[in-house]
């Protein structure tokens, strides 16, 4: 059992009793912006680019720079946004996916690959979850030739592509030149580095 208290510095206190049974508080933030009947905050998109007339090409993932004041630093993130009302995970993928980099994609055919479960950014601090959806940009449709960004006011954001082989050397490269690594995209890296390294297959 616990309860939640509403602080003055806009935070919340929860208080709960520990496994020893033990009352304590514990101070954290709490996103407000959750769609009421909905279980995540937003999303993240796996964007991987791919041409169907050039098969041999290898596949690029779909990243971006974006300047992030809490940070003080550019960050390189995968394309992501908040949940509308009465929209599923994947119609939020896709329409960030074409608000913030202009390309046209489509969710992974292979209904165990479309959807991660749900996972929360910083479980120690606050309550901001999400889903991170695997998405195809088939560069040889039309609309992909010259994808133009649907930016907010307020945002900034630089789209380019990496190959998505080589995802973990350009991580350590980007924090070499000063950017800040989200971390969806350094598990993104870890993960096919440690997929190389462990011969998993």
């Amino acid at each position: 059992m616990s309860r939640r208290t509403k602080m003055p510095n806009g935070l919340r206190l929860t208080t709960y009793s520990d496994p020893k049974g033990v009352e304590r508080t514990w101070e954290h933030g709490e996103r407000l912006t959750r769609p009421k009947g909905c279980d995540i905050d937003g999303v993240g998109v796996a964007a991987i680019l791919q041409d169907p007339n050039h098969p041999q090409s290898e596949p690029r993932i779909v990243l971006q720079k974006q300047w992030r004041p809490p940070v003080n630093a550019t960050v390189i993130e995968v394309p992501a946004g908040l949940m509308d009302p009465g929209e599923t995970p994947e119609e939020c993928a896709i329409r960030e996916l074409k608000e913030e980099t202009g390309y046209v994609g489509a969710v992974v055919s292979d209904r165990t690959f479309q959807i991660t479960p749900i996972m929360f950014n910083d479980p120690g601090f606050c309550n901001t979850n999400l889903r991170m959806i695997h998405v195809t940009v088939d560069l040889s449709r039309p609309e992909n030739k010259t994808p133009q960004a649907e930016l907010e006011e307020n945002e900034f954001i630089e789209t380019f592509s990496v190959p998505l082989k080589d995802l973990w050397g350009e991580c350590i490269k980007f924090e070499q030149q000063g950017y800040a690594i989200d971390a969806r995209v350094g598990t993104l890296a870890e993960g096919i580095e440690f997929a190389k390294r462990w011969k998993l297959s």
